[in-house]
């Protein structure tokens, strides 16, 4: 399920003194069934490019396309396409609201019009497919930790089925374990095929080792779009732009001056770890 953004500008306030242009003359195509990461400094215009890819925000020229629908028509075709993009925002547990856990995720199908056996179903799957135990279904949410209220905020995205997932920083405010315990759900989720993921983050390591693919986003527009390996080699440019580099990718370029023979594209420390040690127990350290 390709979504094509092509020539889509968006304006805020347009004709008044605070119009502002998050998205300037974007075209851009996500592939169906990658893993995509979106960077770039505060106000670079990624949550409104996030936006645009289920119709939640609109272009004010040029078209948003979701397996060849324009989701900005008034059909019943292109409600069905922005339905197969599911938006999960920052800090998505302030948006719970119901008495139970199960309530909560069963909210979109319900909206969706669906039978009380599919919803059920929808509603066990996804609370599965992220880790929620079934004895926490019928717990409130609000007594539940951080990491698992945003565990249940994503399965309320889930049980929608949608062939697309957008997450705006999905790992922001957690703690180190609960951080690891997104890693875990977002890497899971990617194992399906079918399933295409975004991903907004500030985080250059999360993104480096989670991600197929890059865009990075600058003043609303597109500036760098690559494999993380083709990004990261464009440091000048990122840093012109505000951005870093992974600590993981700056220990490896460290390394390597070093003389050990790093592969592009080891990110993590643990990788890193195990390629170090392989070559001083074999003595393949270069001079």
């Amino acid at each position: 399920m390709p979504i094509i953004l092509d020539h889509a500008t968006h304006t805020y306030m347009p004709g008044s003194p605070f119009q502002s242009v998050a998205l300037n003359d974007v075209s851009f195509e996500l592939h169906d069934g990658e893993f995509l990461g979106v960077i770039g400094h505060t106000g670079s215009g990624k949550s409104t490019f996030a936006q645009h890819l289920n119709g939640l925000l609109q272009p004010n020229s040029g078209t948003v396309l979701v397996n060849g629908v324009d989701i900005s028509a008034k059909t019943p075709e292109s409600r069905k396409a922005r339905q197969s993009v599911g938006l999960v925002f920052q800090y998505p547990e302030y948006q719970l609201f119901e008495e139970t856990v199960r309530k909560d995720i069963a909210f979109g199908p319900k909206n969706m019009g669906l039978g009380e056996k599919e919803i059920d179903a929808r509603v066990l799957a996804a609370a599965e497919a992220v880790g929620l135990a079934p004895e926490t279904l019928d717990r409130s949410p609000f007594e539940l930790s951080g990491g698992q209220k945003r565990r249940v905020a994503i399965a309320g995205v889930l049980a929608m089925e949608p062939a697309c997932i957008v997450l705006d920083e999905p790992a922001a405010g957690l703690d180190p374990q609960g951080r690891r315990d997104m890693e875990r759900l977002l890497r899971k989720l990617h194992e399906d095929p079918n399933r295409t993921l975004v991903m907004i983050s500030h985080s250059m390591d999360d993104v480096a080792r989670l991600c197929d693919r890059l865009l990075v986003m600058e003043r609303g527009k597109v500036a760098i779009v690559g494999t993380p390996v083709e990004v990261f080699r464009e440091s000048e440019t990122l840093s012109r732009i505000g951005l870093d580099l992974p600590e993981g990718e700056k220990l490896a370029r460290k390394l390597r001056k070093a003389g050990f023979d790093i592969p592009e594209g080891t990110f993590d420390p643990t990788e890193l770890a195990k390629c170090v040690a392989a070559q001083v127990k074999g003595g393949a350290r270069h001079a």
